[in-house]
């Protein structure tokens, strides 16, 4: 079976979506069913992809897609040059690593595409006016059009079927393949780190991500001196809308010399984080899946993190849930002051993320969508030559 992972994006650093992709191909090379993977990125991500992808399997091949840092160009791409690649590469499956523009009947095999939200009608504050409304447009049409939808979460399926319940039966929940890391880089990823103890947000700057909540929760505990003066806080996640607020609050409470404000580093760099970290804070007001609770469960972290329903999905009773409300910065100090009290869990196993059970999963949906394909193929056929048959004997 040939594969194809679509995962060219805007994002130049190793973020969600591109890690799901390059996770989606490490899985499915456990399978001996596969005989080739291809990933296509942007330009701009074929340095981190090679960083972070199994290179050391000879049935991994890469592929730059021709095209420019634009929005306009991504998606034209998708629609009109994908299908053509897939072609050419004797593609049986084309996998989208997230909604796209897909032109239905271009394809030769079946498509999927994976469901990691629905922030376009959830939290629309991530991507502005008027873009938010093509981004709606695009999620919508991607979804009626394409053979099938993997949701990363249960919590994601059931918010698609609200909106959308034609849909449901040809969407499946595969949750994101996550296992413990063996690499952690050595050193600290700061060079101005010094020892101090710190916490931990990994999060992308954007509304859903609450970073402000996790600023001025850290604001209160070294104000209410609950934690030692000499903690930091790293905040690791690429910029974005929500960039400049962050800023403006940490150069407003003086904590300039307490707020680090990381992007761009490595997963051996990221475990390090994870390692050493006091424990890793999590508001969200909304998540798909939560990669970050999972990553720090499985290092053995700390975590105190918004009571919603994708981090009780993948946190179980391992994780301090907090409730939002206007008492949530006060409640998070609490719930913080209390779990640094506590002794560190260790690592916790994750199994259901595990890359046999995710590529089985992915496995059992392409095969079904071939089969299919396949029956539908024979059906036509049949149809045709009882169509031709009727016309000779006329």
């Amino acid at each position: 079976m040939k594969v194809v992972i679509a995962l060219a994006s805007s994002s130049g650093q190793l973020s969600g979506v591109p890690r799901h992709g390059i996770n989606l191909a490490r899985c499915l090379l456990t399978r001996g069913e596969i005989s080739e993977v291809h990933l296509v990125v942007a330009p701009w991500q074929i340095g981190f992809v090679q960083d972070s992808a199994p290179w050391d399997d000879a049935r991994l091949k890469l592929h730059a897609a021709p095209i420019g840092n634009s929005a306009l160009s991504r998606n034209l791409w998708f629609y009109a040059q994908l299908p053509k690649l897939a072609t050419r590469l004797d593609a049986n499956i084309v996998h989208l690593a997230y909604p796209a523009p897909v032109r239905r009947g271009a394809f030769r095999c079946p498509a999927v595409v994976t469901l990691h939200d629905l922030y376009p009608y959830d939290i629309p504050e991530n991507f502005g006016f008027p873009k938010i409304f093509f981004n709606r447009a695009v999620l919508r049409r991607c979804l009626r059009r394409i053979d099938a939808i993997a949701c990363v979460s249960q919590s994601t399926f059931r918010r698609l079927e609200s909106l959308d319940p034609a849909l449901a039966g040809k969407t499946t929940v595969i949750h994101n393949a996550v296992e413990p890391q063996p690499r952690s880089a050595t050193e600290t990823p700061l060079p101005e780190w010094e020892g101090q103890p710190f916490l931990l947000c990994v999060a992308q700057h954007r509304r859903n991500k609450n970073i402000l909540v996790a600023l001025r929760v850290f604001d209160r505990l070294l104000q209410a001196r609950q934690i030692p003066v000499e903690t930091r806080l790293f905040i690791v996640g690429i910029t974005g809308p929500e960039t400049s607020a962050i800023k403006d609050f940490v150069a407003a409470a003086a904590l300039e010399d307490r707020v680090l404000l990381l992007n761009g580093i490595s997963d051996a760099q990221l475990q390090w984080c994870y390692r050493h970290c006091e424990l890793v804070l999590a508001p969200s007001v909304l998540e798909g899946f939560g990669l970050p609770v999972a990553e720090a469960l499985l290092a053995g972290c700390r975590v105190v993190c918004s009571d919603i329903a994708a981090f009780r999905e993948l946190g179980g009773n391992h994780c301090n849930f907090v409730p939002l409300g206007p008492r949530e910065v006060e409640a998070f100090a609490d719930a913080v002051r209390a779990t640094l009290l506590q002794e560190s869990p260790g690592p916790i196993a994750l199994p259901q993320l595990s890359s046999q059970i995710i590529a089985e999963a992915y496995m059992r949906l392409y095969q079904s969508l071939m089969l299919a394909s396949a029956q539908n193929t024979s059906s036509n056929q049949a149809r045709f030559q009882a169509s031709e048959k009727r016309r000779h004997l006329l």
